[in-house]
């Protein structure tokens, strides 16, 4: 009994490189491709290619395909699945469920400061991420952390979760699931470019935790700068100090030629930033007085 992989993103490219590299490489059905261009690199051309070094069958998502396998499970899967009723959706999220159901789970929790990061496998249900849930791991993670560190941590449970679950798959076994306490839910809203924007007047700790969260693979952290926009790649927390007139967003002092930044509460060094047009560094800077909005 074999299973259908709907995969996007490293993610999704770790788990089918981890599953060919197994005794399981033989429950592959199928794998389906998924295009995400609301990041910078959504791996699809990657998980191609090892599809077709290790002879898979795949398709893209917009390709006319036919599910065959009994079981299919989705990683980093963005769009509805439709499936026959007698087959059955897994779907693997970002997320300690009930909490952050919906989009960027990983992201939203990683500006929030959560102590623990997790992933959850669970049934798919008529409601998105309601379903009754086969297994779950965490791992407790300390800050700063970007981004691309997080999904690698998490990329590692996600691989032990599929590859428990394709052991009972393959040995006919039934997976057993447990309903969700729903009182305990909350969501977490998808992203745009208005969700890439520094708000300045937050605290800095919270702004350090934003530029982390939201880089490489995702756009990056933006904001405006003598007219421009920027993206901000690297930031440090610096300890504050009392301003009579506190205006978020001016240079207060400049360390080796790197702005500090004022914020609602804290300070924030800037050590790396490109201009969004050209990609070139804003360093060095041409003056002290400089305003990010």
């Amino acid at each position: 009994m074999g299973v259908t992989l709907f995969l996007m993103s490293y993610k999704g490219l770790t788990v089918l490189n981890a599953l060919v590299k197994s005794s399981y490489k033989n429950t592959i059905n199928a794998v389906i491709i998924g295009n995400d261009k609301s990041v910078v690199n959504d791996y699809s051309k990657d998980i191609e290619q090892l599809c077709k070094i290790e002879k898979l069958r795949f398709y893209y998502r917009a390709d006319e395909y036919t599910v065959k396998s009994k079981y299919s499970i989705a990683v980093s899967w963005r769009w509805l699945i439709q499936l026959p009723e007698n087959k059955k959706l897994i779907v693997l999220h970002d997320s300690l469920l009930p909490k952050y159901r919906g989009f960027a789970p990983l992201v939203n929790a990683l500006k929030n400061g959560e102590k623990y990061l997790g992933v959850t496998a669970l049934f798919a249900s008529n409601e998105y991420d309601r379903g009754d849930i086969i297994s779950q791991q965490k791992i407790e993670i300390t800050y700063p952390i970007t981004i691309a560190d997080a999904i690698v941590k998490i990329s590692a449970l996600y691989q032990d979760i599929i590859f428990k679950i394709i052991k009972e798959v393959k040995n006919n076994n039934a997976l057993v699931a447990s309903p969700q306490d729903n009182s305990k839910a909350s969501y977490s809203l998808w992203l745009d470019d208005e969700d890439y924007k520094i708000d300045w007047s937050k605290d800095s700790s919270y702004i350090e935790r934003f530029v982390n969260a939201t880089g490489y693979p995702y756009k990056g952290a933006q904001t405006n700068f003598h007219g421009l926009v920027i993206t901000i790649n690297s930031v440090e927390q610096i300890n504050d100090v009392y301003i009579e007139n506190r205006d978020v967003g001016k240079t207060i002092f400049l360390i080796e030629g790197k702005p500090v930044i004022v914020c609602g509460k804290g300070l924030l060094l800037i050590q790396e930033a490109t201009y969004n047009k050209t990609k070139k560094s804003i360093f060095p800077l041409k003056s002290f007085r400089n305003r990010f909005s």
